[in-house]
């Protein structure tokens, strides 16, 4: 990132914000990844290369440090970098006023929307033993995802994880990301026949509760009034 030579807060902050990809990668740490390979499956289309050097940068600038742990190493931001999760807020809930519109396909990944669901579970409203939420995506390019949730963590599997599905939910990517994002609610969804889940009642039921959906989704329901 250039010098842009001016005496000015905003330029000094954009020095180290500004450059492509940046606002997104400290959006993932806000949002709790650690792990290199964390941080990139939250962010499709970004090389490696430059992932790492985006890194490599947020550390020189004080805003993360690398942290030794069992294997290997992960980052975590430093009181300069926690205390950027209100400009994030602030930025995505800006976007939410004055651009936000309905997702569109080719913006809607779905091993991406499925990791993010992950991240935003509310641990406390699972049931005592795990369950596994089978996500059949359909559309133009179908494909099935698991989510593996307990009390201690949730894991996303690409591939079959090798027992029964508890709870499965069919949509297309589109439309599930519009229940994360807020726009509409899951159970609108499911009245709408956007959103259709199967398995023991109890589970079905209580799905809504384990998800804490997007940290902007009260942001687009009072934009939406």
């Amino acid at each position: 990132m250039r010098d842009y030579g001016q005496y000015c807060p905003v330029a000094l902050a954009s020095e180290v914000l500004a450059d492509r990809w940046t606002p997104l990668i400290v959006r993932e740490l806000v949002l709790g990844s650690r792990r290199f390979n964390d941080i990139d499956r939250g962010l499709p289309g970004i090389s490696r290369t430059l992932l790492k050097q985006r890194l490599n940068h947020l550390e020189r600038k004080g805003v993360l440090e690398l942290i030794p742990v069992a294997r290997g190493h992960e980052y975590q931001l430093t009181p300069a970098g926690r205390d950027l999760e209100y400009v994030i807020m602030a930025i995505g809930e800006w976007a939410v006023r004055w651009m936000f519109s309905e997702p569109q396909p080719r913006q809607v990944d779905p091993v991406t929307l499925t990791w993010w669901m992950s991240r935003r579970v509310d641990t406390g409203k699972l049931p005592g033993q795990r369950v596994t939420v089978e996500f059949d995506y359909r559309g133009d390019d179908p494909t099935r995802i698991w989510l593996i949730l307990d009390r201690q963590e949730a894991s996303v599997c690409t591939e079959h994880p090798g027992f029964d599905s508890d709870v499965i939910v069919t949509t297309q990517p589109v439309d599930l990301m519009r229940v994360f994002s807020g726009i509409v609610s899951l159970s609108q969804a499911s009245a709408q026949g956007t959103v259709a889940m199967s398995g023991p009642p109890r589970l079905v039921k209580a799905l809504p509760s384990w998800f804490l959906w997007s940290p902007f989704a009260p942001a687009v329901r009072e934009q939406l009034g």
